[in-house]
């Protein structure tokens, strides 16, 4: 999303929201992350007989606490703090699961280290996990051999995906990340009265595409959310979850993911979109590749392509319910001062506008 300003900061007062169990906090009491010191974080490392020489550092992650630990003998790890609250120790063990079904198939995921027999710990209120540290930088995404070679590790990705359903983890649908964040945001009054009912509007016309056969053009209407066969799913995969290391002299390198916070059930194409950027001839070279490279290992429904414009608008919904609900964490003001300003739900109106004419229009085709 792009940054936005305003100098009309008397509309920040509502997106104070209210304590709830994704929200555990209220202005009367701090965050539960403002007790994760460095110490607890090495304590917590120590409970598990893993013990740091005093370098730590915080890695970028705004839903959990994530820091990289050197160890006494020198080694990296990565220690990741949930967030409170958010997933159910179930939930969270379904990830790490998932996990290690990639890693035994030689899909290059990054998971975490079984310590103590369980790779999910508890220390002072807080569930954790450990990964082994993995360089690497962002992808070039412009290069299509770049594109083509992370879409047979997609493939591959679903292959595992597919073998078996999360039991615990939820699903991507319209009701969790349209109709659930429309209505929260509205419910707790966190959209300033001067754009409250554009941004409804709106938002209520997007969802009824989506969701409506009725309003969807042909080619939506045919093939919808509810049509598309739901498998495992990385989930969150944009280029910043994926580290790219350059091949050594025994082919070794390539890209590996990271970051599977956000696996759930959902179609395969969900894990492509994020991927693709510029405009729409871009966009269907872009796509293009990806799908060469997946259908290498495994057969792509093409019917799902026209999911890509109903699933970017579901996440634009989502995205601005998702800041709302973790505004008492004290980095979320810090990291977007811009959030909940009438400028910043303007900007939300014309975007969902933009995606109602994107979603009319005949989807990408490769």
């Amino acid at each position: 999303m792009t940054a936005q300003t305003s100098d009309d900061a008397e509309h920040n007062y509502n997106i104070a929201a209210p304590a709830s169990a994704e929200n555990p906090t209220s202005a009367n009491h701090p965050h539960p992350y403002a007790r994760l010191t460095p110490d607890h974080v090495l304590d917590a490392l120590a409970s598990v007989g893993l013990y740091g020489d005093g370098r730590l550092m915080a890695l970028s992650s705004y839903e959990n606490r994530v820091y990289q630990v050197t160890l006494e003998d020198g080694e990296r790890v990565v220690a990741k703090f949930y967030r409170p609250g958010r997933w159910t120790d179930a939930q969270i063990l379904e990830e790490h699961t998932f996990a290690a079904e990639l890693m035994a198939a030689e899909v290059p995921a990054v998971g975490p280290l079984v310590l103590n027999h369980s790779t999910l710990h508890q220390h002072d209120g807080f569930a954790f996990s450990v990964s082994p540290w993995r360089g690497g930088r962002q992808p070039e995404l412009d290069d299509f051999e770049v594109l083509e070679w992370i879409g047979r590790f997609l493939a591959r990705i679903h292959t595992v995906g597919a073998a078996q359903p999360f039991v615990h983890r939820p699903m991507l649908d319209v009701e969790a990340f349209g109709t659930a964040s429309r209505d929260w945001l509205l419910g707790n009054e966190i959209i300033p009265l001067d754009m409250q009912a554009a941004w409804k509007e709106q938002c209520d016309k997007a969802l009824d595409l989506i969701a409506n056969s009725d309003y969807l053009s042909s080619a939506i209407g045919q093939f919808g959310l509810k049509d598309a066969t739901s498998i495992r799913l990385h989930g969150d995969c944009h280029p910043g979850n994926i580290l790219w290391t350059p091949l050594d002299e025994w082919g070794r390198g390539g890209p590996h993911f990271v970051d599977l916070d956000d696996a759930r059930m959902g179609p395969a194409v969900q894990d492509m979109w994020m991927l693709l950027s510029g405009d729409r001839r871009q966009r269907t070279h872009q796509l293009s590749a990806l799908v060469d490279g997946y259908e290498q290992f495994r057969s792509f429904d093409r019917r799902e392509l026209a999911l890509i414009e109903p699933l970017r608008t579901l996440r634009l919904i989502h995205y601005s319910a998702w800041l709302a609900r973790r505004w008492q964490d004290p980095i979320f003001p810090v990291n977007f001062p811009w959030f909940g300003t009438s400028d910043y739900w303007r900007g939300q109106v014309d975007m969902l506008i933009e995606q109602i004419e994107a979603m009319e229009e005949e989807p990408l085709s490769v």
